[in-house]
């Protein structure tokens, strides 16, 4: 059995205009000041990284890579989760999204796409440059309008609709091959990648690319009612990348899964602080411990509720405080008795 890494922290949260989150070296400070060991890099945000300089200038990947370890800090991954969601864009989204992308793309869906497969392509070399095996992203949509089927979904359409994002995603699947980086989907409502099921359609639909892997977060499951723990049995061998996220889910007569379009601080699943909500977290990190996970636990704060640096000053701890020390022998080895061919034949009853 595997140690599982950390504490690390997700960066894309706590960025902002005033120090210290508005450079990278100082909230790397800021990071290692509350406990944390590594850092998660949002690659959009230019005041962390230039994502084509890191891919096209080894030099300068050199010197981020440096300035986040002058701070006592690894990078555990880069992150494409807003270029990754951009690969695939329902119509329906198409001016909410654009947001995600530069302005010259703006209104022009098919220049969108492409800016995003360049993005997480510059990610594979960029990984590889920083000496990253995994990477984080989103999978788009093409069909999370139609996840209620009503009207029916005509015959066909999933099929189509998986047929269509694997076409998207494989060009840039076999970018991360060639560059020796695992890429990882955020199973996450909203993406067409939301659960087990169309984890698997997806991966089908790829040929099985030995590239497709799974970021797990336990937050996006309880909000769905799906097992989390049970998930983990089923896709431990995909799940290359962890984000610790809390959650809760307390269903009334007036609302559920849904949500009833209420502010996140109203519906009855919502994100918490680590400790805040129902995520049994001693379970996973057990599963994971015994299934060999040797990646990061990273933290993603996204709570409607508390504030994000209490949120991440109360992170640090949990996180170490349910890393696993794995055990390197049996509990009843005291009581062995050795290596013993004739022995074993004789328990066993054979002469």
């Amino acid at each position: 059995m595997k140690i599982i890494q950390g504490p690390a922290i997700f960066l894309a949260q706590f960025m902002g205009d005033s120090p210290p989150f508005d450079h990278l070296k100082s909230i790397c400070k800021w990071a290692a000041g509350l406990g944390y060991a590594g850092v998660q890099i949002p690659s959009w945000d230019t005041r962390c990284i230039d994502l084509k300089r890191a891919a096209e200038e080894k030099e300068y990947a050199a010197q981020i890579k440096e300035t986040v370890e002058s701070c006592g800090l690894q990078i555990t991954e880069l992150s494409t989760h807003l270029q990754g969601q951009l690969v695939a864009v329902h119509p329906a989204y198409d001016k909410l999204f654009d947001a995600f992308a530069p302005k010259e793309v703006h209104g022009l869906p098919k220049e969108r796409t492409k800016w995003a497969v360049n993005q997480l392509k510059y990610a594979a070399k960029a990984s590889a440059n920083l000496g990253l095996k995994a990477h984080a992203t989103f999978s788009g949509a093409l069909l999370w309008p139609t996840v209620y089927p009503w009207p029916q979904r005509p015959a066909g359409l999933v099929e189509d609709g998986f047929g269509e994002l694997a076409k998207r995603w494989l060009p840039i699947l076999n970018t991360f091959d060639k560059y020796g980086v695992d890429l990882c989907y955020e199973i996450h409502p909203g993406e067409d990648l939301h659960d087990g099921v169309s984890f698997e359609r997806f991966w089908e639909a790829t040929g099985k690319h030995a590239r497709c892997n799974i970021l797990y977060d336990p937050s996006h499951f309880v909000l769905q009612q799906l097992d989390y723990l049970q998930y983990i049995d089923f896709y431990h061998s995909f799940i290359k990348m962890f984000h610790v996220k809390d959650a809760e889910f307390n269903p009334t007569g007036k609302s559920g899964v849904y949500g009833g379009y209420q502010d996140w601080v109203n519906r009855p699943g919502r994100f918490r602080s680590l400790g805040d909500g129902q995520v049994d977290f001693k379970r996973i990190f057990s599963k994971l411990a015994q299934y060999n996970y040797e990646g990061w636990a990273v933290l993603e704060w996204e709570c409607c509720i508390k504030h994000p640096e209490q949120g991440a000053a109360e992170g640090a701890p949990f996180i170490k405080n349910h890393i696993i020390r794995v055990t390197e022998k049996a509990f009843d080895d005291f009581a062995s008795a050795g290596t013993n061919p004739k022995l074993n034949r004789a328990v066993l009853g054979l002469r």
